[in-house]
């Protein structure tokens, strides 16, 4: 039972950090699919009420 706890204390800072690592990118992933299911959305409304992707607004094309 000894070598478990020398073990333990030797991988647990390494498994730490990996799970730290990983909660990151995946909350980095999740939060760039969110924003792009967004953007596809409000596209798609705007087209439907016939906006063009390049018209812009009234200011932007004079």
């Amino acid at each position: 039972m000894e070598n478990f706890w020398t073990y333990f204390e030797v991988l647990a800072p390494s498994i730490g950090v990996g799970l730290v690592f990983w909660f990151a990118i995946r909350s980095i992933f999740r939060a760039d699919r969110n924003e792009r299911a967004a953007e596809t959305q409000v596209r798609d409304e705007a087209s439907d009420k016939g906006f063009k992707p390049d018209q812009g607004s009234p200011e932007t094309r004079r």
